[in-house]
């Protein structure tokens, strides 16, 4: 009896969080399309991070994981990586999709890991991370891939050879900022909705 009880309770789960992943992979499709139209500087903000945080702490880190993947592949088909794409496609894709897919993991990953002290501290803590690694990778992309281009265009723009700074200040500064504001301030707001309609409907 309590063999039968425990298996429809991890088929109960299992179900909760594949639908929870489906929805919020649709979420992530839909934001990176709209946020295609919201710049700061040279490239769109990535909102998606919010609910890949979400997933992340919601669901679990290997769901973070593959919404971070979703989301680069949704940085790729909407065109928002062609400025890359034109100096190297393998490096462009590699990058992008590295960059999605560590950041949804790793935010699990230290969501496992803070909750046990706190479950809000843990998301506030995946928040900070997710745009902390995306934003890593892709300057360890750069770095890597498109060093001598970036260099040229930090030149055009006025950097000189200060490729680190042209990446910080003239790339990546307000759009990170803005990113890791964004998903300190919702994740945890959102988190906290969905369990308050959670226990609702239980009741």
């Amino acid at each position: 009896m309590k063999t039968n009880i425990k298996t429809k309770n991890n088929r109960k789960k299992t179900i909760e969080t594949l639908t929870y992943g489906a929805i919020l992979t649709a979420l992530v499709v839909v934001l990176q399309l709209l946020g295609s139209f919201i710049k700061f500087g040279p490239f769109s903000v990535s909102l998606v991070l919010i609910p890949i945080v979400i997933g992340a702490a919601m669901c679990d880190k290997y769901i973070g994981a593959w919404l971070g993947f979703v989301f680069g592949l949704a940085v790729l088909l909407s065109g928002d990586a062609a400025p890359f794409m034109a100096i190297d496609v393998p490096g462009t894709i590699f990058t992008v999709l590295a960059k999605g897919t560590l950041c949804g993991f790793v935010a699990g990953l230290v969501y496992e890991w803070v909750k046990k002290l706190n479950h809000y501290v843990g998301v506030i803590a995946a928040a900070v991370v997710c745009p902390i690694v995306n934003t890593g990778i892709f300057l360890i992309g750069c770095r890597v891939f498109f060093y001598h281009t970036l260099l040229t265009w930090a030149s055009a723009d006025g950097y000189g050879g200060d490729f680190a700074g042209y990446l910080l200040i003239g790339f990546v500064g307000l759009n990170f900022l803005v990113e890791l504001g964004a998903n300190i301030v919702l994740s945890p707001v959102i988190v906290r909705l969905i369990q308050a309609a959670k226990k609702i409907k239980k009741s």
